[in-house]
């Protein structure tokens, strides 16, 4: 299996480790626009050489696209004008509906799964990149009804050898889901670390940070040039979780300064979410059997 990867940050070098790790690719490409992290990819062994995205794909099996949502969208129509009719074309963008809609009309479309691991860290560039940072995550792949069959199970291989669960729905049902659950605490780490450095004795602050102010914040440290495009192609859902965030704080500081009762009703229902994390969803369904999970409305 010759795979190409392009980008080589912590999403394309992680999937460059698992892939090789457990035998999936038996060579890995990489393209990668800057120079010192292609480099840096090189030299850490995450591909076997760095090439040139018309040589990168020529011959590749796999081409896997892991670059910011806003490049993609310019490269992932480049790559499907040059690959085979053979090869398959993934993309591990946050967004997927504005990336979806750009190709929708292209010959090789059906050689395009569109995907979305859900699964991160703050931290960018190749030697951000870990060995096993998509075991036991869920991988969502989107409208896969509009992709051919061999290059759907490919895909599929590929995320159950990392070690993922698979969810299917549609691309704009995955960009409403996720700017709830990664866009939106995104947003409220970039809010609220501008809050805490806009005080004037921020630095006694700092000092005084611990655990749970470091864990709150922690994704504020992400790179801008990938989260802005997400933030602008997502844009009206991720307005719409801020708009129902800023409703829920109004609340709960309205019930601080008036209602203590319903501030402790507030903070009880808040603590129902252990149950939601721990699994206890009834709309989730799990097929042991395809290691395969389908979430329902």
């Amino acid at each position: 299996m010759n795979v190409t990867i392009i980008g080589l940050g912590l999403i394309g070098g992680s999937i460059a480790k698992d892939l090789r790790k457990c035998g999936f690719a038996t060579s890995v490409v990489g393209v990668d626009a800057n120079e010192k992290h292609a480099e840096e990819a090189a030299q850490i062994g995450l591909v076997d050489l760095v090439l040139p995205l018309d040589q990168a794909v020529a011959k590749a099996d796999l081409v896997v696209i892991a670059i910011p949502v806003d490049k993609i969208k310019v490269v992932l129509p480049q790559v499907l004008d040059l690959v085979s009719d053979g090869t398959t074309v993934t993309d591990m963008g946050s967004t997927k509906k504005a990336l979806a809609d750009a190709v929708d009309g292209h010959p090789r479309r059906r050689n395009y799964v569109a995907a979305h691991p859900m699964s991160g860290t703050e931290n960018s560039g190749p030697t951000a990149a870990l060995e096993g940072l998509f075991a036991s995550k869920i991988a969502i792949i989107c409208d896969h009804e509009k992709s051919g069959p061999q290059h759907l199970a490919l895909i599929e291989k590929m995320f159950q050898a990392m070690g993922m669960d698979i969810a299917y729905m549609s691309a704009d049902e995955q960009d409403h889901s996720t700017a709830f659950i990664s866009h939106l605490p995104h947003a409220a780490a970039f809010a609220l670390a501008n809050a805490v450095q806009d005080k004037e004795d921020r630095s006694i602050i700092f000092d005084l940070a611990s655990g749970g102010f470091r864990s709150t914040v922690r994704l504020a440290k992400s790179t801008p040039s990938m989260w802005g495009p997400i933030f602008q192609q997502n844009k009206s859902y991720v307005v719409e979780s801020l708009e129902v965030y800023i409703k829920h704080l109004i609340d709960f500081k309205e019930s601080i300064q008036n209602d203590e009762e319903r501030m402790y009703d507030l903070m009880e229902n808040a603590n129902n979410i252990r149950s939601v994390l721990g699994g206890q969803n009834p709309s989730l369904i799990k097929n042991e059997e395809k290691i395969v999970k389908f979430y329902t409305k």
